[in-house]
């Protein structure tokens, strides 16, 4: 297949219209026996039925290497095209998919004799940054790369740059850019830094042999590449682009690899990643409300690949054998329906003050946006901040760095070219109406609590219910949750509990308050006792107040022994109101 040239940079995009993810197969040579697959041109492809050799189905993509392409024909026809995008500010994404032995990780890795996406990737980026650099134009940007390396092992988020047992949490800022905090980032300023930290950072992945691969991936490897391309003049534009570069771990058929404790929860893990993954895809091909990104890490750090911002392409590796049949068959199968996700890349441009990058910055609608940096002081405003929406304020804050800027060379902007003595006399002004609203808020929030309090002090009648309680003769309003708690109890009266009062309550300060009973309401509520106890059952007498079954048997053997009761006597003692306890025993003992 004839190689490409890498396209120019002269002339960068501002914006990309949408665009299908790119997918391209790789056909691994034959090892034994003859191949389930072959290839009809140099984009379509044909599998052969296991059931009859005369059935064949027929796959179509955007491209097809055989058994005979090299590392240097997958490169320049499928990766290298979508590179140009980084320092238009658009993500690019690449990943290899693919059942374990298939050579995922040859394609992505290579060996020093045949490099791999990988290290022809970082090479062709340092090289167009420093091309740009020496550009006519490019004396006015500035440039820098930095890299980040990361494996998803058992749906756990690990660095291999600083090699720990720490699950990263993976974060969505509120322009949905997916963000790894904690993740170790390396600044690369030629290829001899990223060889010096991307080769002891491949020796920490994950690895085991199985019957299938001496040396199997049992972890998803992702490295991410950062180019930064800021402006040094006014008005320092500033434009980000991520690269994702993905080694997916295979799916594997348990049954084959003889996968065994460890590697059969690391195996499981895996496919289950790959299913989520294959989920996703289509629910973005149906068009469906909820994606389930979230329903794994690998998926979660992919939501810009698939579906997202990223110009993504995706390198399926397939392997001819005749025992690898259904893992080929499904391998086509997820690649043809990948082929139909549309994502929608856009230039992430921003304005900054100079020499403000870094992690407090936030990037605005992903088009030509507004950055200040949360590290800087607020510079002042015409309006106050906290009472407006926040994207609004940013806004603000940075036309206002702006003009601060511009002041100096002699140009004002005339949206802020307010005079000073008319914004400070605005500002106090405003400084004055919030304090006078928040003494009004607490002025009604005061009344409100004496409203309050006032309702809860009005005496509320008593109501008979089926089962009277024990009568009491006085009752306690409590008064508001605010107070310190009740003093201790009084047989005579039972004091209004202590309160936190401001000084002008002092004189709303009520005494204390006691309810008395009416007469006719506590009368009939003996008599509704007393057929109680000489005419209820023991079911009926366990529903009384602190009366259980030891009470209610002696109660029954009293009517019996005595015959009914002739009055409800004074609560006294451990019996609860019903009898006092001298007489109760005296008799009961007699009896």
């Amino acid at each position: 297949m004839p190689s490409q040239q890498r396209p120019s940079l002269a002339e960068p995009r501002r914006a990309s219209p949408p665009a299908h993810v790119r997918v391209c197969v790789r056909l691994r040579p034959c090892g034994q026996g003859d191949p389930c697959i072959r290839g009809l041109d140099s984009r379509s492809l044909e599998i052969i039925s296991w059931r009859n050799k005369m059935e064949t189905m027929q796959y179509h993509f955007d491209t097809f290497y055989g058994d005979q392409a090299t590392q240097h024909d997958i490169y320049t026809g499928s990766v290298q095209p979508v590179l140009c995008h980084l320092l238009e500010g658009q993500n690019a994404s690449v990943l290899a998919y693919g059942p374990t032995g298939a050579g995922k990780t040859h394609t992505m890795l290579g060996s020093p004799e045949q490099p791999g996406v990988i290290p022809r990737a970082l090479r062709d980026v340092l090289q167009m940054t420093r091309e740009a650099s020496c550009s006519p134009r490019g004396e006015e940007w500035d440039y820098s790369i930095s890299m980040s390396y990361l494996e998803i092992y058992q749906e756990k988020v690990l660095d291999l740059l600083e090699p720990s047992q720490q699950d990263l949490p993976i974060r969505e800022d509120r322009d949905r850019n997916i963000l790894i905090p904690g993740l170790t980032e390396r600044e690369l300023r030629g290829f001899g830094d990223f060889e010096r930290h991307f080769l002891p950072a491949s020796r920490n992945r994950t690895v085991a042999s199985t019957q299938l691969n001496d040396r199997s991936s049992r972890s998803h490897a992702v490295l991410l590449v950062r180019v930064v391309r800021s402006q040094r003049a006014p008005p320092h534009r500033r434009r980000v682009a991520k690269l994702c570069l993905i080694d997916l771990a295979g799916s594997e058929d348990n049954r084959r690899t003889g996968n065994r404790g460890l590697r059969l929860k690391e195996s499981g893990a895996i496919n289950a990643s790959l299913h989520v993954l294959s989920k996703v895809v289509d629910a973005l091909n149906q068009g469906l409300s909820r994606v389930p990104y979230r329903d794994s890490k690998l998926t979660r750090l992919l939501q810009d690949s698939l579906g997202g911002s990223a110009h993504s392409v995706i390198i399926a590796n397939v392997a001819p054998e005749q025992h690898f049949y259904f893992d080929t068959l499904r391998t086509l199968n997820f690649a043809a329906k990948s082929k139909q996700v549309v994502n929608r890349p856009f230039t992430q441009e921003m304005l900054q003050a100079p020499g403000k990058a870094g992690p407090g910055e936030v990037v605005w609608g992903g088009v030509a946006g507004l950055m200040v940096s949360s590290s800087s002081p607020p510079p002042s405003s015409l309006l106050p901040l906290e009472q407006l929406d926040p994207r609004l304020v940013q806004r603000l804050l940075g036309l206002e760095q702006l003009e601060k800027q511009q002041g100096g060379a002699g140009q004002r902007l005339p949206l802020l070219s307010t005079p000073r003595r008319e914004r400070v006399a605005l500002l106090r002004q405003l400084e004055e109406t919030r304090r006078e609203l928040q003494k009004l808020k607490e002025r009604q929030k005061e009344l409100e609590a004496v409203a309050l309090l006032d309702k809860a002090c009005q005496p509320k009648p008593l109501h008979h219910s089926k089962a009277p309680a024990r009568a009491r003769k006085q009752a306690v309003v409590l008064p508001l949750q605010q107070g310190k708690g009740a003093q201790g109890p009084n047989p005579d009266r039972t004091p209004f509990p202590e309160l936190e009062w401001n000084q002008e309550w002092a004189e709303n300060r009520a005494p204390a308050w006691e309810l008395l009973l009416r007469p006719d309401l506590l009368a009939r509520s003996r008599e509704n006792l007393l057929a109680l106890l000489n005419q209820g059952s023991a079911k009926e007498l366990r529903a009384l107040h602190r009366i259980g079954e030891k009470r209610a048997r002696l109660i029954l053997a009293w009517r019996q022994l005595y015959g009914p009761f002739s009055q409800v006597p004074p609560p006294s003692g451990r019996t609860s109101g019903l009898f006092p306890e001298s007489e109760w025993g005296g008799r009961a003992g007699a009896g």
